[in-house]
């Protein structure tokens, strides 16, 4: 086979795209409030993230050189994206000595043309999948379906969201919201429908609802002859491609069907097969706490008599390009998606992870998201978070994700809708106080005088725009007596000038 680009290598500085697909939805203030009221939500997130988390910190621990491996994996990543148009063209030419098909798409429109024109080629009417959040981020499966093509996810937890009619909530665990009991109910409800029904008296037991979903599958993988993947890391060096994953679904999707798609975005990509030392160490113990993960699937092209005979690797920028032009922001492209961050963060825990309103919630989602729409399209996302540093201080190459919210809130604030906000006026109000000394002094007196308001020494409701403060947490009075006065009344007493 000859490689093809789609439309071409990307741009060095493109537009930013038109269709960035799940990567922003209702505000994060609504939202939140919503899920905050659901006890049965925190409960299961609660309980699964502490257990994951806990899993994480013993093996993590039992490696001596775990900072010095996270180093590593930080610098390999920004050495990557300093040179990444040139190891994208290596990747290009390697993937194209071995057989396989290259195509570029821009945006999640384009990537979705392209995917959905290799499927008609190949007279497919239903694709398996794999595990990906890069297919999820573009709508491939709606898009799919709107063409007449069933796409049908093999991931436990995938399986899960799709026959409940639902939407991932963690980029590791995508059904982390759902219990035992819920799992039970939807396949009794809804395997029937698309194919071999739940086994009568199914429980709720975790072995018999993997079993349940395994004969289920099982159909799917033998008689589908597309395949959809994403990528956990390419190699540039050699044009091999890389899946891991802990259920063996993916090894079946990788090497049964004729034609195999992976839909990459371009951060994911490493320089050398050394590489994969370092990350193949961070990765699994950093996503499900273990020292490797039970299944790594790689491939190189293709080669005659075994796997897949047909291979198209799908470049997808969407939004990348623009990150990676973002001095402060870039770091985000390091992440490898092991949703550790995630595990700690009190707000996600408390949330979850519908709403963010992107395919890529917590911590590393409030970050991501507005970096790849542009903030205008995600105001709320980096206020989302108490900047409290867990998410930092777990991820394994060290984004500082605290350090790119304050960033982006600081692009949030100085849009021009932000301008005459109360917010705003507000600020700019305390700034000529500030600017005088009489008037500070004035106005610490006079704030004085509002402590006779307050009851038991607070203030638990205030007018616009205070009311955005008050309405959440309590407001303390005002001292009796402010630090300017006492300095001034002691001051001679001390000999103080």
């Amino acid at each position: 086979m000859t490689a093809t680009a789609g439309s071409g290598p990307i741009p060095v500085d493109p537009p930013r795209a038109t269709n960035t697909g799940h990567l922003h939805g209702r505000p994060f203030p609504a939202a939140a409030r919503v899920a905050l009221g659901d006890s049965q939500l925190r409960r299961n997130i609660g309980k699964a993230t502490h257990t994951i988390r806990d899993k994480r910190a013993i093996v993590v621990d039992e490696l001596a050189d775990w900072r010095e491996l996270r180093a590593a994996g930080a610098a390999i990543k920004d050495a990557t994206m300093a040179r990444l148009d040139t190891y994208l063209e290596q990747l290009e030419e390697q993937v194209t000595a071995a057989g396989g098909v290259v195509h570029w798409a821009a945006d999640a429109d384009e990537a979705n043309r392209i995917v959905i024109d290799l499927c008609r080629r190949a007279e497919a009417t239903d694709v398996v999948k794999v595990k990906s959040m890069a297919t999820q981020e573009i709508r491939l499966n709606e898009a799919l379906a709107d063409a007449g093509i069933s796409a049908w996810e093999t991931d436990l937890a995938e399986l899960i969201v799709q026959l409940g009619h639902d939407m991932p909530s963690h980029i590791l665990v995508p059904a982390i919201h759902r219990n035992r009991a819920e799992i039970r109910e939807i396949f009794n409800r809804e395997m029937g429908k698309v194919g071999r029904p739940a086994p009568s008296g199914l429980s709720d037991e975790p072995a018999a609802l993997a079993e349940a979903a395994r004969v289920h599958l099982r159909q799917r993988f033998l008689s589908t002859d597309v395949a959809i993947s994403g990528a956990n890391f390419a190699v540039a060096e050699t044009g091999t491609v890389m899946v891991v994953e802990s259920e063996g679904n993916g090894r079946m999707c990788l090497t049964l069907p004729r034609t195999l798609i992976t839909v990459m975005g371009i951060e994911k990509l490493i320089p050398t097969w050394r590489d994969l030392e370092v990350f193949l160490q961070l990765l699994p113990r950093s996503s499900t706490g273990e020292r490797m993960n039970p299944y790594t699937t790689m491939w190189t092209g293709v080669t005659e008599g075994d796997g897949p005979q047909e291979f198209h690797l799908v470049l997808l920028d969407n939004g990348r390009t623009a990150a990676l032009a973002d001095p402060e922001g870039r770091a985000a492209l390091r992440c490898i998606r092991c949703s550790a961050c995630l595990n700690v963060c009190p707000v996600y825990e408390r949330t979850g992870g519908h709403a963010y309103g992107s395919i890529y919630p917590g911590p590393i989602g409030a970050v991501l998201s507005p970096l790849l729409t542009g903030v205008e399209d995600n105001t709320s996302l980096p206020f989302a978070s108490s900047l409290c540093g867990a998410c930092y201080d777990v991820c394994p190459v060290a984004i500082d994700i605290p350090s790119m919210l304050v960033h982006l809130r600081t692009k949030v604030a100085a849009l021009p809708e932000k301008a005459r906000t109360p917010e705003r006026q507000l600020m700019r109000a305390l700034a000529w106080v500030m600017s005088s000394p009489s008037r500070w002094t004035r106005s610490i007196r006079s704030m004085g005088l509002g402590r006779f308001l307050a009851r038991n020494g607070r203030f638990s409701s205030m007018p616009p725009p205070i009311s955005g403060w008050t309405a959440t947490r309590d407001l303390p009075a005002p001292p009796e007596q402010s630090f300017r006065d006492w300095w001034a009344a002691r001051a001679p007493e001390d000999g103080a000038s």
